[in-house]
């Protein structure tokens, strides 16, 4: 989810620049700026006064007449639609369940659990397991598929096995009766930071 999230970022942040910059020359092009200001735009520069144009009569119908282009450009809009419209609704995809009903099947009408209360009482239910000094807990997946990840921060003298067992048994068994759901889960150990013991 990070992954993705960073990609989003990155290409709207590159497509942000790109449409910036393009209007940001269009606009000083069209209102004379380079002129009025006494700028001088480097050579080749596009659309440095009012009359200029992107695309001269002649570089617009250059290949016109030609069998292939027309195919070729429609070829071409067509792919870069699919790729934005297939973007778009990855986006919209939800990447968390929101509120899950509780019981399930059995669910009462109205009564709902937030994922944020959800992950919140996982922690703190793991928490108090032995073995655990720290627990944080987020809820990722959709509403009907929920996944559960858990971050857990071991005392000195625990070992992960039987602290695995414990929270399987414990804080994600009951989370998943509650939610008549089957949850999986994640979870990823590290032992707390502690000074070395010396040998005397």
């Amino acid at each position: 989810m990070k992954r993705k999230s960073a990609v989003n970022r990155v290409l709207l942040a590159l497509a942000g620049i790109v449409l910036l910059g393009t209007g940001l020359v269009i606009l000083a092009g069209g209102f004379d700026l380079y002129r009025r200001w006494s700028l001088t735009p480097p050579d080749g520069w596009p659309l440095t006064t009012p009359h200029d144009v992107l695309l001269a009569g002649a570089d617009r119908t250059r290949w016109a007449d030609e069998g292939w282009w027309w195919p070729a450009v429609i070829a071409v809009l067509a792919v870069v639609t699919l790729l934005a419209v297939w973007w778009l609704l990855a986006q919209l995809r939800r990447t968390h369940p929101g509120a899950l009903s509780v019981g399930g099947a059995h669910a009462v009408d109205g009564v709902e659990l937030r994922e944020g209360a959800l992950g919140d009482a996982l922690a703190a239910d793991a928490r108090h397991l032995p073995g655990v000094h720290q627990a944080r807990a987020r809820m990722d997946g959709s509403s009907s598929h929920p996944e559960a990840h858990l971050a857990i921060t071991l005392t000195p003298d625990a070992e992960p096995g039987p602290v695995l067992r414990a929270l399987r048994d414990g804080p994600l068994e009951r989370a998943r009766r509650s939610t008549d759901r089957t949850l999986p889960a994640r979870a990823h150990l590290r032992l707390t930071p502690h000074k070395p013991h010396r040998a005397e």
